[in-house]
């Protein structure tokens, strides 16, 4: 092989190649570029397509050699091997065209002048504000003579020219590492030489192309290119489709466009837009010993001679580059907004002006220098990306009309809803008169004529103005930026004094900063003291919940209603509203708004806001339920045999009425409890009370007449059936109508309503079809829900309410209970078992709606085309055909190439953008590739033979059921689908993403890559990775040797001749490093692809970052394809013609990180961001700085990006330093951290992406599809302020979802379960819900219309606690405002979900809190009232259903327990009668009780928990079935069953529940750090039950106690499924645990479960059970304030303490009714004479025995506990340093006697009821459950406060009390510790049986050959052959580990000996011992 070095840098650039080869010069779409310059190349062998231009110029190799070498000895064309990738490197097109003169104007914006006869548009009325200069004349342009007096005269020359170089700009100061320095000092990489033919062309004699006339750009495009909503498919046959861009466009005359006059058909200006350079790659930027680095100038903006304050500088390049060979019109230099330049006569105000409107507003007002800069270039690219696509007039209309005047904007919604209409007129009024306030909503539409023709009459200047006005004060806003109408206030006013003459006659500017001191500052306080209060400095969380917080929704409510504003008054008490408006915002600094505000809705922590909120829930299920048990079971309130009475029948049905009105009348008084009591809501709600009671009244009186009067008669008949009419009509109204609207609601006239009807029930309105599908769907589940229930629920019902209606118990008694329990035992089972049925019958509708909501979806996503089932010649074969149609703007691509050119550089795109991520082999990319064959007729283009072999197998051209394989089919599948037609490049909106970062890793390190995360951990996260990607890391291998090779470091690659085997054996030994860590030298540029490698198949920022940067990429490919005219002007320079697609991306997308911690990085973090910097120069990141100024800490929000200079301290300079009222992070962080950063977003558009996200190049290619959903594309044809102007027909969109693919599916069973969630919930739920109306905004991937979302609150909501879901509430709040909400199937992101059982579950529970959270907030009410039925079933089946299905499932488990505990404990004393078929046959034997249709009861209701349950997994299989195929579903469900996932669901089932049931009762929602790595390391034992004990574990060993007992007494085979669930709920957290049954690790986890129990007595330790329990029980007790310098348990510390309401109902009296139920059991089986069993039992009650075994431990441990102090109070006087752990030994000896006592107890109960073992559970149930709530007593009644420390523990068993820093509770401390210590004695021994029971209950397996390969399998789903290792100890710890495993390995054998013999050795001895007369 023969090589030409050129190390030189690339000075010949007329043989640099502009169009290299896709290998070599397509990067992998995420991955940076590798670190060796110069690197040569392997070449290999592939027959590649030709490129249209074959001279030498354009295969001259810019790294300064080539390859010629061929292997296979034939004539093939040459594809290299990548390097790796260069993330800035642009994906360029596989295919060159020859010049052609433009065909089309790219110009959209350049359009003729207007007619002179149109008025006012681009002129500034005589009277405008302080401005008296002279204007141009119509059609004239400003210069010197006619425009004002600028601080600039000429913007431009301010903006440096970047044509000298494209390299990174380079501080001095940095200082790097001597490893980093070898890889930043490397040389640039050089093009490659490769073949004449590498790409394709098309089949013209002429390589397709001819030269035609010039064309003019067409604003509309031509109705035959869109179908219905979205671009149809085209042609079926290929020829068909190159017929279409041959043809000749229909171009029409646009519409006259009401008040702006003129056509609107443009110049035929071509390519008008400036570039800026580009950085190609990170060498190319890193090359600091070559070339000499650039810096780009700060802005120049003149402040009156000042620069800012806070020193920052602008640095990002602009757009400008002078190119003398393009037409003139194209020769638009240095135009940072190129669609708003100020040599366009058609902009209403240039950029000079607006820049000066800017400018005058910062003087006037005080504003930053900084913000206004921001906001000055916010305005302005908001203005150049809407005037891409219409006239700027129309561009600053439209704006205008978004942000202030137009019909959705929300300032003119609040300006009409707080009536500062009338404000304004009274202070305009001559007469001086206030006008009244009550007015109609007529008088609001006069308002609103008045409004519009104001707004239509304003000049282009005031619209300007109020934009610039609003943006400055809402980029300074800080937290009052989460209340929207607040800033809506503070704008009116600022604009009212900006127009007053008060302020016209001030000439002296304000202070910088004088805003934010005045105004924001004074809001923020007020909002940080509501949470924060300062202690010793330190600003610590107050004690209060939200009822007692007044938040964000709060003050924002304040701005709702005239008559709160008016309550806005200053420190002299003067009203704020009654000074003049010109006065009133020089008068914010002094309002005292802590008289102000208020609470407007109180988010109590109660259930009650379910009865509220969901009434009509409530109302449905419960009436119908009457309904049903009335009419099937009259028995139960007559007796039917002997006295029949059809009217009573129905008068009892009818009663259902009755009940719904109760509903309605509970629901009423609760609302009593939430909102102000006062003025209109008193008197709305006492009005619908009042109408509520008359109601019932109606619904009972006939009942009254029919019972009481007359009975039999057929007027009590036509009576009852009247009464049911009314009863139906009464259950129908409440069921549907909302709650606010019955009986006092607000009148939809009167004007009072309209802030609650403008911003909080303006929901958008469904289209007919919609609408209808959303009545269908509810009709269907509510239809099939009411007629399944009927029949299997409420009939089958009755035969087991008959059999024990009338079951009396004969012959039973109790000394203290008499026969009471003989009376009413069967009564109290028919009560349990009927609220058994009623959750049932709840638990039944969610059955359906998951049914028909799965079918629906289905149905929907085949109308869509969403679907495997669809034909391959349908999917595959027409894809080009549908990227020509759908992806590419084929409107305004010319007409002169076929179509098959633009769609195979596309394609080739996407194929080289996978081989560069190591997706595809070469081999693959050979098969892939569009390639140029030469005939006889010339050259041609060849398709693929993917898209022409429907029936050939797949394999051969990509890995099958690779990642390769699912992007393909995907990007195939989703363009079958209607979709937005695109926009060109140049006219698509500008749009930013915007990540969120705190502590998220950013690039793996090599360290954690290549080295076990810790001693538990059995596997190297890349040799796990190498598991996982198997052929993505040997193409990764096979590029990185050949990078090696070609860097001539190691021997070339064997091929050039033959080779021995002994050869070919030590280049294997040779390459093996290579394979293990994927290098074989340290240096760092080897190391580094290692590590990218890694981190891109892990959840890194930097995966999210390459992943998003695609849409450059993307833009630039599109914008290249579809303007040929631009490779034809820049063929001479390839470089320019990259700065210029550089500089067209740039200007269409940012991406912004908003780094939190930034500032505060540690050195690995700052080397990783700067890498990202520097690899992505035009990435952005906004961070916090602190700055100390004397006393003060000043908090700044800052912008940098990778163009920033480095300063001397190594540091960039920011290009933007705004300055914060305070600490932004007042909330739960993200939301927080959104805001701070927001006011650096750019463009129209927002898309929310989390920092574990990714996406690719075929997905990006869809942006201006998905952008285009917003329905923004098409331009206005009126104003919005013309008189003609029609009012809109639909609300705006605001949010736009997409799909998700979440990419760690694969990860094992666990990380396919949750990526199954969020499969059904992202996409299949989400696509019918966005049709029927309730799709919300869920955080990421959304788009959000940025205006709409900004003006409205922003894009989350920020209270702590309240708001820990913050990006729901975006949705609610959009929603609940008037925002549409869509969904994309077309489109998806890549994202990673946590894989280890652990993050899972800290994840549920964050979701569960959260909704805990959401219930209790005033969204929820005003959804919950306001919404129609249909909507609000959606709303509630989606979001809070879900949940309240949960504890309906853990209910209903809980009382099917109670109720078989009951017939149980029936069963198992009474005579039970034998089955019979006959139902006519007499019961025998005689006296016998007939429990039969009660067991049968027993097995329905088991079928129907389990098909409830099971039901969950039916939406994954169908969306598997229609996405995959019937094979791929049922293996991945299959493969679910086979990894015990049920197991998994029942477990989340339970944690979900318990989530959502304690933070109603307790609060404490915070944001949990899930952790997103793989879940490969074992947990200890004692981690995992200290975690999951509480919320699990605990209440499955009781329910494992009561199902013993029935299944001893009343075994039928149903009740496996109940075992199964039980043990599934107390053994998940080990059976998911990697490894957990390895013997030696289970052992040695023993060691560590005992080590655990015993430590923290002698010194404090975190992980210990006392801390634990301290833990525990502070939910409860709650903690002391928080002791500076004690930074445990902070999380907890800042959860308020609940109210004795709450603790008393939750803690007291659930146990207490727990315990009592528990004992009436017991008591009734020992009601009887054990001797005889027909007769009552005469001895000594059971409730005494009972009693007793529970009182006698406590009292046992607390005399021993007595015992103890006296000795260690004694003992530690004589204390020394020698006795460290005496505390230990004390603990461990009162640790001992408790377990002794507490298994002493349970023998001796056992022995008491002579052995008889179903008698001794249930007793121990009973036991057990009286203890439990006598701890609870103790701990609500007699505990303080909890300490944040552990020194009262400490002094307890160490005696000594002093220096324990206890202050005042040093005196009573020691008796509160002795009440603790009774408690944890109890829990000590239970938390100690517990624990060993579960251990037993693991054992076994941990004795089968080979469990720990098969449980790896389960979990991983890797093959035994590449099953995890195991770990490599060294001899010492091999040891070590050897001697601990023998030594406690025999103390659990003693362990197991010893519970066996407790409890086999009563059973098989018991009998033989001498039974005792015992007292009790």
């Amino acid at each position: 092989m023969a090589y030409n070095y050129n190390n030189g840098h690339d000075n010949n650039t007329n043989n640099r190649a502009p169009f290299n080869h896709p290998a070599q010069q397509y990067p992998q779409a995420h991955a940076p570029p590798s670190p060796i310059a110069p690197t040569p190349q392997r070449q290999h062998t592939i027959p590649s397509p030709s490129p249209i231009h074959s001279n030498n110029n354009y295969a001259s190799s810019p790294q300064g050699y080539s390859h010629n070498h061929d292997y296979n000895n034939y004539n093939q064309h040459i594809i290299t091997t990548p390097t790796t990738p260069q993330p800035q490197q642009y994906l360029t097109s596989p295919t060159t065209l020859s010049p052609v003169s433009p065909a089309i104007n790219r110009n959209p914006y350049e359009y003729t002048s207007p007619p002179t006869t149109t008025t006012s548009l681009h002129e500034y009325p005589p009277n405008r504000n302080d401005r008296n200069d002279t204007y141009p004349p119509r059609g004239g342009v400003l210069n010197s003579q006619n425009r004002d007096s600028y601080p600039l005269d000429d913007l431009n020359d301010y903006y440096e020219d970047s044509d000298a170089d494209d390299g990174y700009n380079r501080g001095q100061g940095i200082n790097r590492s001597a490893e980093n320095d070898s890889f930043y000092n490397g040389n640039r990489y050089d093009d490659l030489t490769y073949p004449p033919d590498a790409y394709p062309t098309s089949s013209d004699s002429n390589n397709g192309i001819t030269n035609t006339p010039t064309s003019t750009y067409s604003q509309e495009r031509s109705t035959s290119d869109v179908k219905g909503k979205g671009r149809s498919d085209v042609a079926d046959t290929e020829s068909e489709i190159e017929s279409v861009s041959d043809h000749t466009r229909n171009r029409r005359e646009s519409n006259e466009f009401d008040v702006y006059g003129g056509n609107l058909r443009g110049r035929d200006d071509s390519n008008r837009y400036s570039i800026c350079t580009s950085q190609d790659s990170l060498m190319h930027g890193l090359d600091i010993n070559q070339k000499k680095p650039h810096y780009y100038s700060p802005s120049q903006y003149s402040y009156n001679g000042e620069n800012s304050s806070t020193g920052s500088g602008r640095n990002t390049p602009q757009y400008g580059l002078e190119y003398p060979h393009l037409p003139p019109g194209s020769q638009r230099s240095k135009e940072p907004y190129p669609a708003w330049r100020s040599d366009d006569h058609q902009i209403p105000c240039s950029k000079e002006e607006i820049e000066e409107i800017f400018i005058d507003l910062t003087n006037k007002f005080g504003f930053q220098k900084d913000s206004m800069r921001n906001m000055y270039d916010h305005l302005m690219v908001m203005l150049d990306s809407r005037a891409s696509r219409m006239l700027p007039a129309q561009a600053l209309l439209t704006l205008h009309a978004d942000y202030i005047g137009g019909e959705n904007a929300n300032y003119r919604k609040w300006y009409f809803a707080s009536q500062m209409d009338v404000d304004d007129a009274f202070h305009n009024s001559t007469r001086g008169v206030p006008q009244p306030r009550g007015q109609n909503l007529d008088d609001v539409r006069a308002g609103e004529e008045i409004w519009k023709e104001k707004m239509n009459s304003m000049s282009q200047y005031d619209r300007v103005r109020q934009l610039a006005l609003y943006l400055l004060l809402w980029g300074e806003a800080a937290q009052v930026r989460f209340t929207a109408e607040c800033l809506c206030f503070i704008f009116k006013l600022a604009d009212d004094y900006y127009r007053s003459s008060d302020c016209k006659a001030k000439v002296q500017p304000l202070p910088e900063g004088e805003y934010l001191r005045n105004v924001v500052t004074p809001l923020y306080r007020f909002i940080r003291e509501q949470g924060y209060e300062v202690i010793g400095g330190t600003f610590v969380k107050r004690e209060k919940d939200h009822a007692d917080t007044i938040g964000y929704d709060d003050i924002n409510q304040l701005f709702w209603y005239p008559e709160s504003i008016d309550r806005i008054v200053l420190q002299d008490h003067t009203r704020l509203m009654a000074l003049p408006p010109s006065q009133r915002y020089l008068n914010l600094g002094h309002v005292e708004w802590d008289r102000a505000f208020e609470k407007t809705y109180k988010e109590k922590r109660t259930w009650l806001h379910l009865a509220v909120n969901f009434t009509r829930i409530w109302i449905i299920h419960v009436v119908s339920f009457w309904y049903y048990t009335a009419y099937a079971a009259p028995f139960l309130y007559m007796d039917i045999e002997k006295n029949f009475q059809p009217a009573v029948r129905w008068s009892v049905v009818a009663l259902g009425g009755a009940v719904a009105t109760l509903f309605m009348i509970f629901g009423c008084i609760c609302e009593f409890f939430f909102i102000p009591l006062k003025g209109t809501n008193i008197t709305g709600l006492t009005k619908r009370l009042t109408m509520l009671l008359i109601v019932l009244i109606i619904n009972t009186a006939p009942t009254y007449y029919i019972v009481k009067i007359s009975k039999k008669d057929s007027t009590a008949l036509m009576i009852s059936l009247g009464q049911l009419a009314i009863s139906l009509i009464t259950t129908l109204t409440f069921s549907i109508l909302p709650s606010s609207k019955i009986f006092g609601g607000p009148s939809s006239t009167a004007r009072t309503s309209l802030p609650r009807q403008t911003f909080t029930a303006s929901y958008p309105p469904l289209g007919s079809k919609d609408r209808a599908m959303s009545i269908a769907l509810w009709t269907c589940v509510f239809g099939c829900k009411l007629i399944e229930s009927y029949f299997f629920l409420s009939l089958s019902f009755r035969d087991p309410l008959k059999a024990m209606h009338g079951m009396r118990v004969l012959n039973c008694g109790d000394q203290i209970a008499g026969t009471l329990l003989c009376s009413y035992m069967p009564v109290m089972a028919i009560v349990i078992m009927f609220f058994m049925d009623l959750v049932l019958f709840f638990l039944d509708t969610y059955l359906w709606y998951i049914i028909w909501n799965t079918i629906f979806s289905v149905i929907h996503a085949f109308q869509l085309g969403m679907s495997i089932w669809t034909p391959w010649k349908d999917i595959f074969s027409m894809l080009p055909k549908r990227v020509y149609a759908k992806v590419l703007a084929t409107g305004d691509i010319e007409n002169n190439h076929k179509p098959k050119t633009f769609i195979s550089q596309v394609w080739n795109a996407i194929v080289i953008s996978m081989y560069r991520e190591h997706l595809l082999s070469i081999d693959n990319v050979q098969k892939l590739l569009y390639r140029q064959t030469t005939e006889q007729d010339g050259k041609h283009l060849k398709a693929p033979d993917f898209f022409l072999s429907p029936n050939s197998s797949n394999d051969k051209y990509f890995p099958p059921l690779s990642e390769a394989e699912r992007r393909f089919s995907f990007f195939a599948q989703s363009l079958t689908t209607e979709i937005p037609e695109p926009l060109p490049i140049p006219n698509m909106p500008t749009f930013t993403v915007l990540t969120p970062h705190y502590s998220e890793k950013i690039l793996l390190s090599l360290r954690e890559i290549i080295r076990e995360e810790d001693r538990n951990t059995r596997v190297t996260l890349l040799e796990y990775l190498k598991q996982l990607h198997p052929v993505e890391w040997d193409n990764f291998v096979k590029d990185t040797k050949i990078v090696a090779e070609e860097h001539s470091m190691y021997p070339m690659a064997p091929g050039l001749g033959k080779e021995s085997e002994k050869d070919i054996k030590n280049k294997k030994l040779d390459d093996l490093p290579f394979y293990s860590v994927g290098f074989k030298s340290s240096a760092p540029e080897f190391t580094l692809r290692t590590r990218i490698w890694a981190s891109l198949r892990s959840q890194t920022l930097y995966r999210t970052i390459s992943g998003f940067m695609n849409y450059s990429k993307a833009l630039k490919l599109l914008y290249r394809v579809e303007n040929p005219n631009i490779v034809t002007n820049y063929a001479s320079n390839p470089e320019k013609l990259e700065r210029e697609l550089s500089s067209m991306a740039r200007r269409k997308f940012k991406f912004l990180i908003t780094m939190q911690r930034y500032n505060k990085f540690n050195k690995e973090e700052q080397e990783n961001a700067d890498f990202l910097l520097r690899a992505y120069p035009d990435l952005q990141i906004a961070y916090l700085e602190e700055e100390q100024v004397d006393d003060e800490k000043k908090i700044f929000s800052v912008l940098i990006d990778g163009h920033c200079e480095f300063l001397p301290d190594g540091k960039r300079k920011p290009k933007y330093r705004i300055q914060l009222p305070g600490n932004p992070i007042l909330g739960d962080g993200k939301s927080d951290n959104q805001n701070h950063a927001i006011i650096f977003y750019r463009g129209e558009y927002l898309q929310l992406v989390d920092a574990n996200q990714d996406n690719y190049l075929e997905e990006c290619l869809k942006i201006r599809n998905v952008l285009g959903e917003f329905e923004h594309s098409n331009m206005p044809t009126t104003s919005p302020y013309s008189p003609a102007a029609e009012p809109l027909n639909k609300n705006p969109v605001a949010i736009v979802g997409a799909r998700e693919y979440i990419f760690s599916e694969n990860y094992g069973v666990l990380g396919d379960v949750a990526a199954g969630k969020e499969q059904t919930f992202g996409t299949l739920t989400q696509r019918i819900m966005a049709v029927i109306g309730g799709k919300l905004h869920y955080g990421h991937p959304d788009f959000l219309n940025a205006i709409f979302m900004t003006t409205r609150g922003g894009i989350s909501k920020a209270q702590k606690g309240l708001h820990l879901n913050e990006d729901i509430y975006a949705g609610m709040n959009a929603f609940c405002r008037g925002g549409r909400i869509k969904h994309t199937e077309y489109y998806q992101c890549g994202k990673g979900r946590d894989l280890g059982f652990g993050s899972i579950l800290h994840f549920t529970t964050k979701i569960g809190t959260g909704m805990g959270e959401q219930m209790l907030s005033r969204e929820y009410y005003y959804i919950g009232t306001q919404l129609p039925l249909d909507r609000f079933l959606t709303f509630y089946y989606a979001h809070p259903g879900f949940h309240v299905n949960n504890i309906f499932i853990a209910l209903s488990v809980q009382l099917f327990m109670v109720g078989m505990l009951f017939i149980g404990a029936l069963a198992s004393t009474l005579l039970l009668c034998n089955y019979n078929p006959d139902p006519t046959a007499p019961l025998s034997p005689p006296g016998c009780y007939n429990f039969i249709p009660v067991f049968d009861w027993i097995k329905r209701s088991i079928i129907s928990i389990f098909i409830v349950f099971f039901i969950a997994f039916l939406p994954l299989f169908l969306q598997e079935l229609t996405e995959k195929g019937f094979i791929r579903s049922l293996t991945r469900l299959g493969k679910h069953f086979m990894s015990l996932s049920p197991f998994f669901e029942v477990f989340t089932t339970q944690i979900y529940a318990n989530a959502i049931m304690t933070n109603l009762s307790f609060g404490g929602a915070r944001y949990i750090a899930t952790g997103r790595g793989f879940a490969t390391a074992r947990i200890p034992f004692s981690i995992l039950y200290s975690r999951f004990a509480g919320p699990s574990i605990y209440f499955g060993m009781r329910t494992l106690l009561i199902l013993l007992f029935v299944s001893m007494t009343m075994w039928i085979p149903h009740l496996m499924y109940f075992w199964v669930s039980v043990i599934a709920l107390c053994i998940s957290p080990f059976l998911f645990n990697p490894h957990q049954f390895s013997f030696s690790d289970f052992i040695i986890d023993y060691r560590e479960f005992l080590r655990w129990m015993s430590r923290g007595n002698s010194k404090t330790h975190a992980n210990s059970w006392i801390a634990y329990c301290r833990v525990s029980r502070t939910m409860t007790t709650g903690y002391k304030r928080k002791r500076l310098g004690h930074p445990s348990e902070k999380e907890i510390g800042d959860v308020p303490k609940p109210s004795f309401a709450v603790i008393f109902v939750s803690e007291i009296l659930w146990p207490f009714l727990t315990a009592s139920l528990c004992v009436i059991a017991f008591m009734f089986v020992k009601s009887f004479d054990p001797k005889t069993p027909n007769s009552p039992n005469k001895g000594t009650s059971s409730l005494i025995r009972v009693g007793a075994i529970a009182v006698g431990p406590i009292f046992l441990n607390a005399a021993m506990l007595a015992g103890l102090f006296l000795i260690v109070c004694i003992g530690s006087v004589f204390d020394s340093e020698k006795f460290e752990k005496f505390g230990s030994y004390t603990a461990a000896i009162a640790h001992t006697w408790s377990v002794i006592t507490f298994i002493g107890a349970f023998e001796a109960f056992w022995y008491i009821e002579s052995w008889n073992l179903s008698h001794a559970v249930l007793g121990m149930i009973a036991v057990s459950a009286i203890q439990r709530f006598i701890f609870k007593v103790l701990i609500t009644m007699f505990l303080s406060r909890e300490f944040k420390h552990d020194e009262t523990n400490l002094a307890w068993w160490t005696g000594k009390w002093s220096g324990r820093t206890l202050g005042n509770s040093s005196f009573i401390q020691p008796l509160r510790e002795f009440i603790c210590k009774i408690v944890e004695m109890g829990l000590f021994a239970t938390d100690f049986i517990l624990g060993h029971v579960l251990l037993f209950m693991l054992a076994p397996f941990i004795l089968i050959p080979g469990m720990d390969m098969i449980h790896s399998t389960m979990l991983f789903w890797l093959r035994p052959s590449k099953q995890i290792r195991a770990p490599i100890f060294s001899i010492r710890e091999r040891t070590r580990r050897q001697r601990i495993v023998w030594t406690y390995g025999l103390i659990f054998l003693c362990m197991v000996g010893i519970f066996a013999g407790l409890i086999a050795g009563p059973i098989i001895y018991g009998s033989n011992v001498k039974r005792i007369n015992v007292p009790i």
